[in-house]
């Protein structure tokens, strides 16, 4: 451990034993005022900010937060996407914001100008990132357009075909002799399986 009081002291006070004592839980005390500096200087970025300091933007910019689903990180980066959403919006703009958002090549971004559609095709498959998206989506469009979602997971859809055949008996006989409900319609035979 530095001395760090002592050090300015001059020399006859290290033999005083009471100097000596205070010394050590002096030094304690400017450490730990040198790490909260640290942390303080920290918590001036987005990135290297604690979650105290994390929970503090949110309240700024009205985010409510729930840090038993959403991990730290994504929400310093929700928080970073909230400040860097500053006009002028363009496509190429709202694809970057999405890219950073999702992840490159998870989201595409269309426009259909003759109907006034913007089309965001994304594979997302966590609810707190969709609500970014969402929010970024809608902050930045312009007022004439129509905001059009549709996902893209991936899939496989595996589809089996075959061919059966049944018989049908038919039952009643369209003339005065049938009386309705006294029997079914038809009745079917057992299926044979063709292909």
């Amino acid at each position: 451990m530095a001395e760090r009081i002592m050090q300015h002291l001059p020399d006859f006070y290290r033999q005083i034993l009471e100097f000596m004592e205070l010394d050590i839980t002096e030094t304690i005390e400017l450490e730990k005022l040198d790490l909260a500096l640290e942390q303080v200087y920290d918590d001036q970025f987005v990135l290297s900010s604690s979650e105290a300091a994390v929970e503090r933007r949110e309240r700024m910019l009205g985010i409510q937060a729930d840090p038993t689903i959403e991990s730290l990180d994504f929400r310093k980066m929700r928080i970073l996407n909230r400040y860097q959403t500053k006009p002028p919006f363009t496509i190429r703009y709202l694809q970057q914001r999405l890219d950073f958002l999702v992840g490159k090549g998870r989201t595409t971004v269309e426009v259909d100008p003759v109907n006034f559609i913007l089309t965001v095709i994304a594979a997302i498959d966590e609810a707190a990132v969709f609500k970014e998206v969402e929010y970024t989506v809608k902050t930045t469009i312009p007022a004439n357009l129509y905001y059009q979602q549709q996902t893209a997971l991936k899939d496989v859809i595996k589809l089996v075909e075959n061919i059966s055949k049944r018989e049908i008996t038919w039952n009643y006989k369209f003339d005065d002799t049938w009386k309705l409900g006294e029997k079914p319609f038809g009745s079917l035979g057992t299926e044979m399986i063709i292909k």
